[in-house]
Parts: structure tokens; sequence; C-alpha cells
């Protein structure tokens, strides 16, 4: 039996902070209290440092083919700079092939994480082509631990891209099955005509990618999933939702007493349209879906995440080398691949934007990080809570913790980072995995292959069928 003692540290929850020790036997939390007794523990200085829930990221893209090239980060590299963030457990989008069942793409995406994850994991299913048959096999994802799928309403011209009468019926079966249908809300149609036109009158540059998704388009998608998934009485997450315009829609929802998750992202805080439109084809760095907004938006979002219109923060991280991947859109915005690197910052970055200026305590940022992510990907409570019984997912926060972010010194597998330069003050000391150490000091320590798959179930809320 191994044992483990973390004593001296203030244990921080999104329900509250106190000073107790935290007992880990075999893997699993077995104990929190004051002065407890390590016996034969191997005790882990706490003092100074906040004891968190590890963090949970449900928004990844690791290994995943995006416009005729893959993502820069395997689940190696992608891991390893997911610890070194302070996240024990990422779920990740495992992407159908246009010919291929939900069954084949997460065994394909099994195939890429075996053997090289770092962190625990799970995965979505994102769907390309819904067929008959596909909608014919979304009720029998829950028996594969499998309890969300991803559907795009942009991309308009790309296997991507799904009409609404097929997002309301997946919808519908998902209700029946125990399944989270997660939206990719832009609108598809009007970003293909806004790209046609600034295409034909020679609009090439990156920042044409945010001029061409504005943010009507974004919340015109979002109030579209939103009135389809009530409907249909469906339980809806919206993904990476970045302005005002489509959080006023979120809120609206939530008024009316509907059942809709939204995210955001730590790119849409640290960085804005005026990063897109560098000079020359630096831009390109900062190009994602749904694009970088004006600063102005930043406030509602601040608001969203402390009222929980937004209850949870994902990274997004897609990331693509700035060398031969971005630069294949070099002379044609819409052929830059779209994504940002961010799951190594994302919580570094919400602690500096967010608790350190005063917006989030630091129990929302443990709920938006870990709790909420936890409760709405369906693992709560065998992660995101530091309770007996949970695995023992376990980050010890230095608030006082200083590192400045340079390609150099991030623990991906990519040419540049958006965060170069940026000076963080807070920050990871030591990340656990079920016990195991994985990452301290500024080295992952641990071991490729170690992380686990993580069966995970959604249980819809009890909504009226209206259809």
């Amino acid at each position: 039996m191994s044992r483990l003692l973390f004593s001296g540290g203030t244990v921080v929850t999104a329900d509250g902070s106190y000073r107790a020790d935290v007992l880990v036997e075999d893997g699993r939390i077995f104990a929190i209290g004051a002065n407890i007794d390590p016996e034969d523990a191997e005790v882990v200085d706490a003092s100074g440092k906040l004891v968190m829930p590890g963090f949970i990221d449900g928004h990844t893209h690791m290994d995943m083919p995006f416009g005729g090239t893959m993502t820069a980060d395997d689940w190696a590299s992608g891991t390893a700079a997911a610890v070194a963030g302070g996240t024990t457990t990422i779920v990740d989008f495992s992407l159908q092939d246009v010919d291929g069942s939900l069954a084949d793409a997460i065994e394909t995406w099994r195939g890429k994480s075996e053997g090289k994850a770092i962190t625990d994991y799970g995965y979505h299913v994102a769907i390309t082509n819904l067929t008959d048959e596909i909608k014919a096999e979304i009720p029998s994802l829950p028996e594969k631990g499998v309890s969300s799928i991803k559907i795009f309403m942009a991309y308009k011209g790309t296997p991507l891209y799904t009409e609404d009468d097929d997002l309301f019926e997946a919808m519908q079966i998902a209700r029946d099955a125990g399944v989270l249908v997660m939206v990719h809300a832009e609108n598809g149609d009007v970003i293909a005509k806004l790209q046609q036109q600034a295409l034909a009158q020679g609009n090439t540059a990156p920042r044409f990618h945010a001029l061409t998704r504005p943010e009507e388009v974004e919340a015109e998608a979002t109030n579209r999933a939103i009135q389809l998934a009530a409907i249909a009485g469906a339980p809806l997450l919206v993904v990476h939702v970045s302005c005002e315009a489509a959080l006023e829609e979120v809120h609206r929802a939530h008024e009316l007493g509907q059942t809709v998750y939204a995210e955001t992202c730590p790119q849409y805080f640290a960085f804005s349209y005026d990063d897109l439109a560098r000079e020359g084809f630096e831009g390109a760095k900062y190009v994602c879906s749904p694009p970088l907004r004006h600063e102005w938006n930043r406030e509602a979002l601040w608001r969203g995440l402390q009222i929980g219109d937004l209850q949870i923060f994902g990274s997004d991280h897609c990331a693509f080398n700035y060398h031969e991947q971005k630069e294949l859109g070099r002379d044609d915005f819409t052929l830059i691949p779209n994504g940002l690197p961010g799951a190594e910052e994302r919580a570094m970055a919400l602690w500096k934007l967010g608790v350190s200026e005063g917006r989030l305590n630091e129990n929302q940022f443990v709920a938006v990080l870990s709790t909420n992510q936890a409760k709405i990907h369906g693992m709560y409570p065998r992660k995101g809570a530091l309770v007996p019984g949970a695995d023992a997912d376990v980050v010890l926060w230095d608030p006082e913790l200083e590192i400045t972010a340079t390609a150099e010194n991030r623990h991906g597998n990519v040419d540049y980072t958006p965060y170069e330069g940026m000076s963080f003050r807070g920050g990871p000391a030591a990340v656990y995995v079920r016990g195991g150490l994985v990452y301290r000091d500024g080295e992952v320590v641990g071991e490729h292959g170690s992380g686990q798959f993580v069966e995970r179930s959604f249980e819809a809320p009890g909504l009226e069928t209206r259809v």
C-alpha cells in the first residue's frame, strides 16, 4: 500500500478554502483534516502552497488532422504541456473519418493516446458525416465510456459542416441516449460568403480571418443552436464562446431555465483582434476559430465567469507550427490552420488576468478549471474534487511562482508561443496524477503512457420533451 501526505497547505476547492492535510492511499484521496498522522506515508511539504484538485481540460486537439496538415502536438508532447500547466485530465476530440464510424474514431484515438499520454484522458467524438448510420450509432457511445459528441455549424464546404436538420435530429437522439451535444457555433453559410467576397477583392491577410467571422455570425449560430436544443428538449454545451453577443444568447437561455452550458478560453482574454492585425504575416500565429475579438468583449466574458453563465474554461489547444503549417495560408487567410497552443498556459493566464486582478477568487478558479469540468464532462466526483474516494489528482499551486513564457521553455512541440514574453506570477509547483508525481519545478517527470482512459457518463436533466 502506497501512502502520500500533503502536509501544511491550504486546500482550495470550488466551495471554499481551508488549512488541512490531504492523505492519499493507493492513488486515491483517503482523508482530509488537520494534523493527520503521517504514519508510513511519504510526506510532501505543502507549506505556502494551495492544494487544488487537478485541472481538467475538456477541449483539446492532439494529433488531429486539419486543413491538409496535422496538429503539432501528439499525445506525448501535448500532455506534457498540459501537466506543466497543472492539468491532470484532458478530454480530446476523436475525429470521425468521413467514411468511418464513431467506433472507428474512438479506436483510432485510442491508438494515438495509449502509450503516450501522461494525463488521464477521455474522448468526445467530433462528427464529420452525420449519415443515418451514424445517427443510429450515437446511442452506443455511453457503453464505450464516451458521453459527448461535437457538431460543427461552421466550416461549410468541408466534411465538418453539419446542416440544421441533422443537428436537430442528433440532439433528439442524444437526449434519449444520455449523450451531451457540443456545438461549434458559427454561421458557416455567412462565413463562406464573406470569405469568398474578401478573396475576390484581394484581401488575403490574417486579419480577414476575423473580419469574415464577425461577432454576429457567432451570436446567430449560438442562438440557433440554443433554440434547436430547446425544441428538442436536449441539454447543450456551446464551446469557445468569444464575444458578448454570443454570451447574451447563453444568458437569455439561462433566464428561461434552459440547460445550456458554455465554455470560454484563455486566448479571448490574453489576445485581441490587434494581434491578428500585426504587421506582415505575424497575425497568422493568432488565427483560431471563433477569432480573436476586440478588447471590449472581455468585460462581458469576465462577468459570464463570475455569475456562472460561462461554467468552464478550456484551452482549445490546437497547435500548429508557424513555419510550414501556419505558412500554408501566406497568400490566402482561409488556408491558415485554425488553432493556438494553450494547454500549458491556460491556468496561469486565468490566475494572472482573473485572480491576481481581482476579477475571480481562487474558488471560482478551481470551479471553472476543475470541478465544473468534471461535472459537465461526466467524471465527478472521481475527478475534479478533493474528497475521500476521488482520484488523487493534485496541483500544488504556488501563488508566488514567477515565470516568463518563451518558445524555448514551453513543454509542447510548437515552434512558437502566442504568450511569448508574458510574465506569470502564480503557477503549479508540483502536479500529481492518481498520486503519482508528473511535474515538479519546471520539469515533466511523468512517464509517457502512464495516463489512463476515464469512462464518462452524462446524466441528462429531466427536461420536458417538446417533440
